[in-house]
């Protein structure tokens, strides 16, 4: 009877302990505090004094300690070199294995800076069958053994934080490869346009019915800040700005790309972190234009602070990532996606005007007006893109940009 309840308590503290790992998972602090809290709830759910959550890399076979508990004097940056047997045994494990005092050479060397006979019992994290890392306990009150349910609880936690591990894992292997091909352009002399129009098309290539989206801001923000009387190094910036700004939509799930309605809290929590993952990216990259990292980061901006992800208001948003905002919206609007059809250029226009200066910076949207009334002249450079359905003529546009003017100015005139 004592046996059975004591099974309960453990099948109890494992529910619970799930309960508490979904919102640290499901949350928007940094992996760091995530591995801590996560290590938390394993360590309280079997009582364990002492843990170590770790990381997997293959090249080289290591662990890699990215949380510590209840160990005096733990090195910063812990490892554990693997050899390919302990590799091969962790990977096969068939789940949480309590260890002898020496049992734990089946599955750690001893040959890192972590010192594995402190361990009592091994918790492979594996995806599917890809190996993301290991849980080392150790002691637990009065030197307790690890009983068949306390491996048993540990095995179903084991599965959540092994995925949470692993999708760490995954997009730092992917920032870190944007970031190398990006030096490997930036090791040439500057970045030419046909380079930047590939990270371009590689950044539209999750929704095909965004193919084309970086590289239109890109051109549609150049020929804004043309318009505005920028000189040609300021265009180019806008240019890359344009092709770049979001650059962090690489490590967003493509299931969000194709979703046909409203995002939840938490999917648009995701899509929005694309500016921060972005930032991160391009922070890594010394370009020839030191705002480029504004723009990936402050593109979803608004002048009212109700952009993302600052909410900074228009006096602290950089020029290029006000054109850049708009240029985005403009493009966005006129191209069909997966909850709306596209938008005649007519209408989108007078929806960017209803929100300015509120939301766009009104110099920007009258620069915009200018480049399109001047392809629907017919005496301009061709500005729109050959898709946009252009049902607005000049006197239509010069409506708009005196209804802009007049929102601007709060409705004052001046006489000389």
């Amino acid at each position: 009877m004592a046996m059975q309840v004591e099974k309960n308590r453990s099948f109890l503290v494992a529910l619970g302990t799930l309960a508490d790992l979904g919102p640290l998972l499901a949350g928007e602090k940094n992996f760091r505090e995530i591995s801590d809290s996560m290590l938390s709830v394993m360590t309280q759910a079997v009582g364990a004094h002492e843990g170590v959550l770790f990381t997997f890399t293959e090249k080289p076979a290591q662990l890699c300690a990215v949380s510590w508990k209840g160990l005096a004097l733990f090195p910063q940056g812990g490892y554990v070199p693997l050899l390919a047997r302990q590799v091969q045994a962790l990977a096969s494990a068939p789940g949480p294995e309590a260890v002898a005092p020496k049992g734990w050479d089946k599955y750690l060397s001893s040959s890192g800076n972590v010192a594995p006979e402190l361990f009592r019992c091994i918790v492979p994290l594996r995806a599917g069958a890809k190996l993301a890392g290991a849980v080392a306990l150790g002691s637990r009150e009065g030197g307790a053994p690890y009983e068949a349910e306390d491996l048993e609880a540990l095995r179903t936690l084991a599965s959540y934080v092994a995925l949470a591990v692993q999708n760490h894992t995954l997009s730092e292997l992917l920032q870190q490869r944007v970031v190398e091909n990006l030096k490997l352009l930036d090791s040439m002399h500057g970045f030419c346009d046909q380079a930047m129009e590939v990270f371009a098309t590689a950044i539209d290539a999750k929704e095909f019915r965004s193919s084309g989206h970086s590289m239109r801001v890109g051109r549609y923000a150049a020929a804004i800040a043309a318009s505005m009387g920028m000189n040609a190094n300021e265009v180019a910036e806008l240019r890359a700005g344009g092709y770049l700004h979001d650059i962090g939509k690489v490590t967003v799930d493509k299931r969000l790309f194709l979703k046909p309605a409203a995002l939840e809290a938490t999917e648009f929590r995701e899509m929005a972190d694309h500016t921060l993952v972005g930032h991160r990216i391009i922070s890594g990259v010394q370009f020839p234009w030191p705002r480029i990292g504004d723009i990936v980061r402050w593109h979803h901006e608004r002048a009212d602070a109700s952009g993302y992800p600052d909410r900074l208001p228009k006096d602290n948003i950089p020029m290029p990532a006000r054109i850049i905002a708009v240029a985005d919206t403009f493009d966005a609007m006129t191209h069909e996606r997966p909850y709306r059809s596209s938008m005649p250029v007519g209408q989108t226009l007078s929806e960017i005007v209803r929100f300015s200066p509120q939301k766009f910076d009104a110099d920007v949207v009258s620069a915009l007006l200018t480049c399109v009334r001047g392809e629907a002249s017919g005496r301009g450079a061709q500005f729109l893109d050959s898709y946009a359905i252009c049902n607005i003529g000049p006197n239509d546009v010069d409506h708009l940009a005196a209804d802009l003017k007049y929102k601007s100015s709060k409705g004052r005139t001046y006489s000389a």
